[in-house]
């Protein structure tokens, strides 16, 4: 991937983000992201398979998603490797192991 796009991608999760220390606490953050879980339940139904809440700012989500398929692309993270392939071998589709690496 050209540096030229890493570099946007960089600039838009700063910008996005704005000031850090406004947000008290991490998961204030992957709130303000949206890639958050939901919690769907209804009466004794509680959902085993919960999707983000997409409440956030698109932009981020989207800057934060390109920035774990560049690091999986390049390896350069031992760790977001490791974790996404600990994902794939628990049959998580691979969407859902790139996914999953954001919001953590």
């Amino acid at each position: 991937m050209d540096s030229r796009y890493r570099q946007k991608i960089a600039a838009t999760i700063l910008s996005e983000i704005g000031e850090i220390d406004r947000f008290t606490h991490a998961k204030k953050l992957v709130a303000y992201a949206g890639v958050d879980p939901s919690v769907y339940s209804s009466g004794k139904f509680t959902a085993t398979a919960n999707r983000i809440t997409k409440r956030g700012s698109k932009r981020l989500r989207h800057a934060l998603y390109l920035a774990v398929l560049c690091g999986l692309r390049r390896s350069c993270n031992k760790k977001l490797k490791e974790f996404y392939d600990k994902k794939r071998e628990e049959g998580k589709p691979y969407r859902v192991a790139e996914s999953v690496k954001y919001s953590v």
